[in-house]
């Protein structure tokens, strides 16, 4: 399995003409971030977790040249904005894109991207073949996927578990018998957004210690905003066993 991170940051992580903070003029290639991604690719699927505003520059940036899938984590446009852009892949491999969310992220993309859905549809637009996620596990091209509840404050989010590795962003708190779905993980991928208290993001510290409890071979940390500082500050500081993540990032499992 190859994971590439298309992106790591948030829309409030996204730097802005004329902040001058320290990270928005960093010229650190880790701390230049865009929405959070990821790319997974096997020997039976190519799929992407999450398709923000930057979907189509990432995909470019990582040389995807075919998509199975689209996975969703949840209906913030942070996530599914980019959803038009996967018109490439249509155009390309001939087919309707399999787009997989629970009810209410289907019913979002039904609301914000009613043309695509229209029965009289403009020559061109994204075509689309929505699945229904709920807790049960699911299949792409064999390859088996566990869905893992998180609460983003009172909404709740799924992350998803591939094989020994699994993917967790906008999470909060996750309950007991969600986390029984995370044991033995070679490498666990969680969100740490920065180090104030937010009401529906971990903090760095907070995220320690849930990755510490769920206790992966190796952590990494995504879904960063600028307000956490520079990795080259942050790093040194992390446990040995975790990391922050960074655009590009590739890991081999």
């Amino acid at each position: 399995m190859k994971v590439t991170f298309l992106g790591t940051g948030t829309s409030q992580g996204v730097p802005v003409i004329g902040c001058d903070c320290d990270v928005c003029q960093s010229i650190d290639y880790r701390d230049k971030r865009l929405r959070s991604s990821i790319h997974v690719k096997t020997e039976n699927f190519s799929v992407v977790v999450d398709i923000g505003p930057d979907f189509r520059q990432q995909v470019l940036r990582a040389n995807i040249e075919w998509l199975d899938a689209v996975i969703l984590t949840h209906e913030h446009k942070d996530h599914t904005a980019g959803l038009d852009d996967i018109r490439s892949f249509n155009f390309k491999q001939r087919m309707d894109m399999p787009v997989y969310g629970r009810k209410q992220v289907l019913k979002q993309l039904k609301t914000e991207f009613a043309y695509i859905f229209s029965e009289n549809k403009y020559p061109g637009v994204p075509s689309v073949l929505l699945n229904e996620l709920d807790e049960e596990n699911f299949t792409i091209n064999d390859e088996r996927i566990i869905p893992i509840e998180v609460m983003h404050y009172k909404l709740p989010v799924l992350g998803f578990r591939f094989a020994d590795f699994a993917y967790i962003t906008d999470a909060k708190t996750i309950e007991d018998q969600e986390l029984e779905k995370l044991k033995n993980l070679d490498v666990l991928v969680l969100n740490a957004l920065q180090h104030k208290a937010h009401i529906s993001h971990l903090t760095l510290s907070e995220a320690i210690e849930l990755a510490s409890k769920i206790g992966a071979n190796k952590t990494y940390f995504t879904h960063i905003s600028h307000n956490l500082g520079l990795s080259r500050d942050i790093e040194p500081d992390l446990p040995e066993d975790m990391s922050l993540a960074y655009d590009g990032l590739q890991l081999e499992l």
